[in-house]
């Protein structure tokens, strides 16, 4: 049986209380299941901001997506998660991954540790979270292997990238899934896909310039044919999503919050 949709929209400002409460209630009332907050040095601090969303809401999960794991010390993370799952009546969820920023390492005073230590430290991060606070949904975002093994094998939420062209001739999306079924044995996962690109207008055209800049070798056209772009109209786009939740088993959508409006709307389609 299919999983209900869900659906996640990100917030990367928040310049004040009043800002913070106003996005987490607007989220809210346009459909939005998780508001979630990035971890980069230069953001928003992840947790006392959605501290400030949960006393301003009532039904709104909230969520990173995600913090760098080789940030935190098991304990101490494990503490803040505590609190905040505590404080706001059970509604957080958290996202994990592995860091790939190395000036963001450098920002911190903290040595940029090799991709195999990295995702070996999210491992180490992500069992004691899982010891220590079994209730708290856990979210891995990645596409490798070795994470995604870690993914599937501890995680209630695979993160896929969705940053591979479909065609007749290949889908990779669907090959990074079928890696997760099989490493994820019998274990129930929801998969989620974050959407960078969208139409915010009538024309159904999005503006890619966002996941260009992460994926410079694509063409336009081998752009809009990536998971993580949509384009059309509402129905259109409901529709892409119908097709992603039946082909791939994809139920759990996340945008940036420049498109909540619009994607408002496709939340709308698909209740």
């Amino acid at each position: 049986m299919a999983r209900e949709f869900r659906f996640g929209v990100g917030l990367r400002v928040a310049k004040s209380l009043s800002a913070v409460q106003d996005a987490a209630r607007r989220a809210e009332d346009l459909g939005f299941d998780v508001l979630h907050l990035p971890d980069h040095i230069g953001a928003p601090a992840p947790f006392p901001t959605l501290m400030a969303a949960a006393a301003a809401t009532e039904r709104l999960h909230l969520g990173t997506f995600v913090l760098n794991a080789c940030f935190y010390k098991p304990a101490l993370l494990a503490r803040d998660v505590e609190a905040l799952r505590d404080l706001s009546g059970g509604r957080f969820e958290l996202g994990l991954g592995a860091g790939y920023a190395q000036h963001e390492f450098e920002a911190a005073e903290l040595r940029y540790p090799s991709a195999r230590e990295r995702v070996e430290y999210l491992g180490h991060v992500t069992e004691h979270i899982r010891e220590h606070l079994p209730d708290v949904p856990i979210l891995i975002a990645g596409n490798g292997d070795r994470l995604l093994t870690i993914a599937a094998q501890q995680a209630d939420i695979i993160g896929l990238t969705g940053g591979q062209p479909i065609s007749d001739e290949s889908d990779l999306f669907a090959e990074r899934i079928d890696f997760v079924r099989r490493a994820a044995g019998d274990r129930s996962l929801e998969l989620n896909l974050a959407i960078t690109a969208m139409p915010r207008d009538e024309s159904g055209q999005p503006d890619v310039s966002i996941t260009r800049r992460f994926l410079p070798h694509l063409s336009h056209e081998e752009l809009l044919s990536t998971p993580a772009v949509l384009s059309g109209s509402t129905r259109d786009i409901a529709d892409t999503l119908r097709g992603y939740r039946d082909t791939y088993g994809v139920s759990y959508l996340i945008v940036q919050d420049k498109h909540a409006e619009a994607f408002s709307k496709v939340i709308a389609e698909l209740r």
